[in-house]
């Protein structure tokens, strides 16, 4: 949970390729190439999957990855269509944590075509459609559809086909006419990643909701809109409810929607290609800025008054289900201006998911905004425990935008870090975050005059509380200024200087000593690496990657993980940066390795023989340095056999 709320709340959409990897090739072919009308026709469609990955069966559970889809597009020479598919591998699956069912290097998939009896004699090509998704040991690639084609000739001088289907297949689909869009599709799968990861992140939406409800734009309308329901004229206790619940159904309504826009404009995997975008940083930024600029008092945001106003008129003369429905999409709208920011975060983190999973996080969080009122409806004699709306409300608005306009400096960095700027570096940027943190530990004390807090009002316990958290969490980040490390929060500021660890001239390591890395210079290692007689660590990184800098600042440091990166030569690769050496690091790293993720490591000989590969982050030093040490392995064993 903490790993998704750290992300979420700052958003950093911290890694993103510009190019897909597709380890798996599909072919198509009719055996015989033609068929008399009215007859059957087999076709072969064979998927060439490349090791380590492996494909997911048509038949894997559901619950788990996305399976293969077998379609064949519809054509009007074609009456029915039957799927086989082969045995797969039945095995524990440790990317989505359940038995699956995968075939690896190749998996042969028969059409079982039945031609229309009137078609034409003339050459038609038919076309296989798949959806799959492939995945390793390690991790997995977005689901993506392929096609393969072949031609097919009706001919009544053809000789009848026959058929005899291999030990261990089964049909996947029966008898299904062609001339259904969905011939031979078996059911819909979830969306990929682990069904518990998505549970975590639709709690943390729902939380985010209830959080929402504090803000000024929301809390005060509560004791005003439940006794709305309440009061209606001649209305039972099961009538106000009613009523209560077409209101948040309307909440959930707007909210939900606009995930779903979301998802049809940048796709189920856009913005993850796009996370490490200048262009993309730079608007985020912009509108964090000017929500908390907004929050401060700067300005107010606001929509349009005759949008809100007829919207309003329209709930109260529809009256019933209607009524209360427009009230709910009317109370959203007013409500945005506050709950912005949160569903902006919500937002940016649920596209790096499933393609439902910007509308599940807005559901979630439209539900924890809307359940108060419901509830409320329900127990009235629970408004009456209810905090009154006074002056705390624009005490969290202005600490609201403290934290905000800290937030947006996550973004601005990513955009300096991509751009190679270097000008928010790591001191300038916690020099902000200081400042930024203390502001609202020292506007809760009195000691900063802004709207919410009086100069002669006494001081609670909570009030003081709260103030002590800001300042000592912003007194926390000094060390950072000064090579001191941050721990987790090392992965969402930029990287310290070379200036916080000279190295040191000789052999042993010391407390100052570092790592020497080259960067962006593969072929200069590799030289490297034949002269000096020693392995090639490669680190295919990001400039806007949080779990890069995390794995740079925390894994890499520790005295037993950096005495045996010393044996080898380190190069670090950056594949999300907007020059040329990026592209190039990209495509070596697609072409050589079979994946776009980062981070990715690599053990290399100078002839450029892969040794060993880490991918991702890790937060166990024994795996790391299990893998590590298998270099120094693979070298004792060459040397033995010499």
């Amino acid at each position: 949970m903490r790993r998704l709320l750290v992300p979420l709340l700052l958003a950093p959409l911290a890694f993103g390729q510009s190019k897909r990897l597709d380890p798996i090739k599909w072919k198509l072919e009719f055996q015989p190439a033609s068929v008399r009308p009215g007859g059957v026709v087999i076709g072969r469609l064979t998927a060439a999957i490349e090791p380590p990955w492996h494909l997911y069966s048509p038949t894997t559970p559901k619950g788990g990855p996305i399976v293969t889809t077998l379609v064949l597009a519809p054509n009007d020479v074609i009456e029915a269509v039957e799927i086989f598919r082969p045995k797969p591998d039945r095995k524990f699956d440790q990317n989505f944590n359940l038995e699956t069912e995968t075939y690896e290097k190749e998996a042969i998939f028969f059409f079982k075509v039945k031609l229309r009896s009137g078609a034409p004699a003339q050459p038609v090509e038919l076309t296989a459609n798949a959806r799959y998704q492939a995945c390793t040991e390690k991790q997995c690639l977005p689901p993506v559809r392929r096609a393969a084609s072949a031609t097919l000739t009706p001919d009544a001088a053809a000789a009848a086909a026959s058929f005899e289907l291999p030990a261990g297949y089964a049909s996947i689909s029966e008898g299904v006419s062609a001339g259904a869009a969905g011939a031979g599709k078996p059911p819909a799968s979830p969306t990929p990643g682990s069904s518990g990861d998505l549970v975590q992140f639709a709690l943390l939406a729902f939380g985010l909701g209830l959080a929402a409800v504090f803000t000024p734009c929301v809390f005060p309308m509560i004791p005003f809109t439940v006794t709305y329901f309440l009061n209606r004229q001649s209305a039972s206790r099961a009538d106000s409810i009613l009523q209560a619940g077409v209101f948040s159904t309307g909440i959930v309504l707007l909210f939900t929607s606009l995930g779903f826009v979301t998802t049809a404009l940048l796709g189920p995997f856009g913005v993850v290609q796009l996370g490490s975008n200048p262009w993309v940083n730079g608007f985020i930024a912009i509108v964090f800025i000017a929500f908390s600029l907004s929050l401060l008092g700067a300005f107010e945001i606001t929509l349009p008054s005759g949008l809100l106003t007829k919207m309003d008129r329209a709930s109260q003369s529809k009256g019933g289900v209607v009524g209360s429905l427009l009230m709910g999409l009317t109370f959203s709208l007013t409500s945005f201006a506050c709950v912005g920011p949160f569903v902006g975060s919500l937002l940016a983190a649920s596209v790096q998911g499933g393609k439902l999973q910007p509308a599940i996080g807005m559901l979630a969080f439209s539900s924890g905004l809307a359940s108060p009122f419901f509830l409320l409806a329900m127990f009235p004699s629970t408004l009456s425990s209810l905090p009154r709306s006074g002056a705390w409300l624009p005490r969290v608005k202005t600490v609201l935008g403290f934290v905000l306009l800290a937030a947006s400096l996550k973004y601005i960095s990513n955009i300096d870090q991509v751009l190679q700027w270097n000008f928010l570096t790591r001191d300038r940027f916690l020099a902000a975050w200081v400042v930024l943190f203390a502001l609202p530990g020292l506007y809760l004390l009195g000691l900063l005059r802004m709207e919410g807090i009086k100069p002669d009002q006494n001081m609670g316990v909570s009030r003081a509380l709260a103030a002590s958290a800001f300042l000592i969490f912003s007194i926390s980040l000094l060390p950072g200024m000064f090579c001191g490390k941050l721990g987790e929060l090392d992965a969402y500021v930029p990287l310290a200087s070379e200036a916080c660890a000279a190295p040191v001239a000789g052999g042993t390591a010391t407390g100052g000593e570092r790592l020497v890395w080259m960067k962006n210079q593969y072929k200069e290692a590799l030289a490297r690496a034949k002269a000096e007689h020693k392995l090639l660590f490669i680190n295919f990184t990001g400039y806007a990657c949080t779990n890069c800098h995390w794995m740079k600042a925390n894994m890499f440091p520790r005295p037993e993980i950096m005495a045996e990166m010393r044996k080898f030569v380190l190069v670090e690769l950056y594949t999300d940066g907007t020059d040329a050496e990026s592209e190039r690091n990209q495509e070596l790293q697609n072409s050589r390795f079979s994946t776009i993720a980062i981070p990715y490591y690599v053990l290399m000989d100078p002839d450029e023989k892969v040794i060993a590969t880490f991918p991702s982050l890790t937060k166990k030093p024994e795996e790391f340095l299990a893998f590590l040490k298998s270099g120094e392995q693979a070298e004792a064993r060459t040397a033995a056999s010499l």
